[in-house]
């Protein structure tokens, strides 16, 4: 019974764990997904930054002139990033939320809440962000 017993926490050890892993393993994809958005913004390159939204996003802002113009009205803080950082990974719905900390170009911090999902291709794509004034002062 005591072998029984072990064998079922060790199970139930590894189910838990296990989600941790996949998120351990999307982690760097995702996050490099957010930077090469975030890149692509500071570059102008609006094709480039279009293509990391989720099929939802490109819905709403059909093309990459729309898109890109709603950002840099929108979004200052994501459109010129001074600078970023990530922070968690965690489970969101149908897909994952990257914390992501921005410094505007006048130092003011932001959090940035990415929200992303897998496509059909396995790819990660932007379903959306939410921004908020950043606890902390750079």
């Amino acid at each position: 019974m005591l072998k029984f017993s072990r064998m079922i926490l060790d199970c139930l050890v590894l189910f838990s764990l296990t989600p941790l892993k996949a998120l351990a393993a999307d982690s760097d994809a995702i996050q490099s997904v957010i930077a090469a958005q975030l890149e692509a913004f500071k570059r102008d390159d609006a094709t480039r930054a279009y293509s990391y939204a989720a099929p939802i996003i490109k819905e709403i802002f059909p093309t990459e002139d729309v898109f890109i113009d709603m950002v840099r009205k929108g979004y200052p803080q994501v459109y010129r990033p001074k600078a970023y950082a990530f922070g968690v990974l965690e489970q969101a719905g149908r897909g994952l939320s990257q914390s992501v900390t921005i410094t505007d170009q006048d130092g003011v911090n932001w959090t940035a809440l990415y929200t992303v999902e897998k496509g059909p291709d396995e790819t990660w794509k932007i379903t959306g962000v939410r921004i908020a004034k950043a606890d902390i002062v750079s």
